[in-house]
């Protein structure tokens, strides 16, 4: 592994993490609506599933998922349910007042973990660039270096984001806009939930 190819596979990643998608919606939401430090966790949760997501592609699971594509499924539709469930959830509490401790730390944390937990193709994902990027036959340090860079890398990401979005401003405006955007947020989660349910 090179230098270059690291570089090359963290650019991918920052392009997959900056597009708008069911991870950095929830944690733009949790953000606003819970604090900082709810963000912050929420963002230590999806980098966490999502380095899980590729160590498991690096260790070829996507294999294991083709010689048994019931695995997958349970996975997927595991997943899906757990997007539409917390679609319903924020579309029926649109319009309620957000409290400091709506999302204690520790449920931030496992929500997130959650959320990517609940995408498969996180991992298949992660297993197209890794097939792309890295050579064959990686050393276990270097596939150590490769998911704590993500993790890292994730956090950083999702960190910068609690950082910028917590201030009162940020916070001011969202519970303003809060009954819409709760709403946009719903209908993004269920569509994303619904795909995965009809999609192959």
């Amino acid at each position: 592994m090179t230098i270059d190819s690291l570089i090359a596979f963290n650019l991918v990643l920052l392009a997959a993490l900056a597009s708008p998608g069911a991870a950095l919606l929830y944690a733009i939401k949790t953000t606003v609506a819970a604090g900082r430090a709810a963000g912050i966790a929420t963002g230590v949760g999806l980098g966490f599933m999502a380095a899980c997501w590729t160590l498991a592609a690096l260790l070829g699971l996507e294999g294991l998922f083709r010689l048994f594509p019931w695995t997958y499924t349970i996975l997927k539709v595991g997943g899906a349910l757990y997007l539409i469930w917390i679609a319903i959830q924020t579309w029926r509490h649109a319009r309620d007042p957000v409290g400091e401790t709506e999302r204690p730390t520790g449920r931030a944390f496992l929500s997130g973990l959650l959320i990517n937990a609940g995408n498969p193709k996180s991992m298949l994902f992660a297993a197209a660039v890794i097939v792309v990027v890295f050579p064959q036959g990686l050393a276990a340090r270097d596939i150590a270096v490769i998911v704590v860079n993500h993790f890292v890398l994730e956090v950083l990401f999702y960190g910068l984001i609690a950082l910028f979005l917590s201030s009162p401003p940020a916070r001011r405006g969202y519970m303003s806009a809060k009954p819409i955007l709760d709403r946009i947020a719903a209908t993004l989660l269920g569509a994303l939930g619904i795909r995965l349910l009809t999609g192959r």
